[in-house]
């Protein structure tokens, strides 16, 4: 079952609330950092303190000026400048983590972006919902590389449909949340098109199929992890087995119940391999332990 670690105090802009929580990154010491998209914010909710997060961006309305944030998607935290990276509105902004920070500064700008990652090379991984495709930047760059998608928007295998989260593993391999056509890509390195790794067979809730795909997460043995958000459940596709997953949390229709979602939407994992969920209409993060 599982444990509200952030929100659950209904909807709204106070702290000890979110409004859509979207996507989600967990740091080492288990400090959970939040997309909170209708309050155009990302909300640090430490280890243990459950009743109230903190604004560590944005906070000050929708908008484009440097200090706020418009419908943030996704955040990760770079270790090496101890700083977030956030898509939001039309362009990929960085705020430093340091106290007394007040506005961010803009690394990419001029693109529909929703999903983030970063490979240990330091590259950036960033997912256009416009343009169907995944580019990869160095830090500081503007116009980046294709890696996954760029043909158009259709579900061949060179192709994406609204392409939303992504998990990028060491051998730079990049994973694409495919959402419209309701399947998980894989993209190896330098590859001219992706494996369907999870779904793929149409929009339904059989276990060999996905209703929008959204939060991913993959282990060192292959494991994909995927937020099945319109069938309110989380499932598990192990590198063996194509064909079906399997529904590790949820999958018992929506509502607010401890083994419930209402439209699960990021997903990620602490190194204790607690498993943390953004629960978008339940306005909360559940954490779960998975055996």
């Amino acid at each position: 079952d599982g444990v509200t670690i952030a929100g659950g105090n209904g909807r709204g802009d106070a702290t000890n609330r979110l409004s859509y929580p979207l996507g989600l990154f967990v740091d080492d010491d288990q400090t959970v950092v939040i997309a909170d998209y209708r309050n155009h914010r990302i909300m640090q909710w430490k280890n243990g303190d459950t009743t109230n997060g903190q604004v560590v961006a944005g906070g000050n309305g929708g908008g484009n000026g440097l200090n706020q944030l418009q419908y943030p998607t996704d955040v990760l935290i770079d270790k090496e400048t101890d700083s977030l990276i956030i898509c939001e509105g039309r362009r990929v902004v960085r705020w430093s983590r340091r106290s007394g920070t007040t506005q961010g500064e803009i690394l990419i700008d001029n693109i529909d972006c929703w999903g983030l990652a970063m490979d240990e090379q330091r590259y950036l991984y960033v997912s256009d919902t416009e343009k169907h495709e995944v580019r990869r930047y160095q830090l500081g760059e503007k116009n980046g590389t294709l890696v996954a998608g760029g043909n158009g928007k259709w579900d061949g295998l060179n192709q994406l449909n609204e392409p939303t989260y992504l998990f990028v593993d060491r051998q730079q391999t990049v994973y694409v949340s495919d959402n419209n056509n309701h399947r998980v890509m894989k993209w190896n390195k330098g590859a001219k098109e992706g494996i369907v790794v999870a779904g793929g067979q149409g929009c339904g809730n059989a276990l060999t199929q996905l209703h929008w795909a959204n939060g991913i997460f993959v282990d060192t043995l292959g494991t994909l992890y995927v937020a099945d958000t319109g069938n309110h459940r989380v499932m598990r596709w192990t590198q063996g087995n194509k064909n079906q997953g399997t529904v590790i949390v949820g999958g018992n229709g929506y509502g607010a119940g401890v083994n419930q979602f209402y439209f699960p939407y990021g997903l990620s994992f602490d190194r204790h391999g607690n498993l943390y969920v953004a629960d978008r209409d339940n306005s909360r993060v559940q954490r779960f332990s998975i055996e």
